[in-house]
């Protein structure tokens, strides 16, 4: 059965539309308008193993906000449809990602409960000329409650003894570890034979 999740999401700020297979190669093609997320994007999809479609046009003459926050909350609809009723999945998932000096922990749990827990160090405001740092923590927040999961992503160790945090790495070591805990989540448990993974018979 295939896992496959469209999404198109047009409001008065942004045209979006997002395409995910849980069970892709890991082919994105991303176009938001943002480089750097767009970037990121590709993390997700490369290291979830997932085919990633991204389409958006968004309100850039303004900031970069719009554009962002409204792909994550499609991804996380597109995300949610592709899983369907959950049956036979691993349900929990977690990766503790290293990247030169930065060590990134994610843990999620494809609970059917929307939280989000997300601690990063103070970073530079910009990483390029449009992706504000501070939406990171959104990405997710905006992931999580749309798609219903309970996420935590840590940075655990982020600059060189007397450096800075190196903003490119603390932003990408958050993704990858995010992509391998979710790619571990979604996979079907063959001890699971079909089964909801709740005692409670219902996510």
């Amino acid at each position: 059965m295939s896992r496959v999740g469209r999404i198109d999401r047009v409001t008065n700020e942004t045209k979006v539309l997002v395409e995910i297979d849980l069970d892709g190669t890991g082919k994105g093609d991303l176009h938001t308008g943002v480089g750097f997320y767009d970037h990121m994007l590709n993390q997700l999809a490369k290291h979830g193993g997932f085919d990633l479609t991204v389409r958006t046009e968004g309100d850039l003459e303004i900031d970069s906000h719009h554009t962002i926050e409204d792909t994550a909350i499609a991804l996380g609809e597109a995300f949610s449809q592709a899983l369907g009723d959950k049956r036979g999945i691993r349900r929990y998932g977690s990766a503790t990602i290293p990247m030169d000096e930065v060590l990134v922990r994610a843990a999620v749990d494809l609970s059917g409960r929307a939280y989000v827990v997300h601690d990063e160090p103070l970073l530079v405001p910009y990483i390029g000329p449009v992706y504000a740092t501070s939406m990171t923590r959104h990405i997710f927040e905006a992931f999580g409650h749309a798609a219903r999961v309970t996420l935590h992503v840590d940075v655990l160790r982020a600059c060189r003894p007397g450096g800075h945090p190196d903003a490119h790495h603390v932003v990408e070591a958050q993704f990858k570890a995010f992509s391998r805990a979710l790619r571990e989540a979604v996979e079907i448990d063959p001890r699971n034979a079909g089964a909801l993974p709740s005692t409670k018979g219902v996510l």
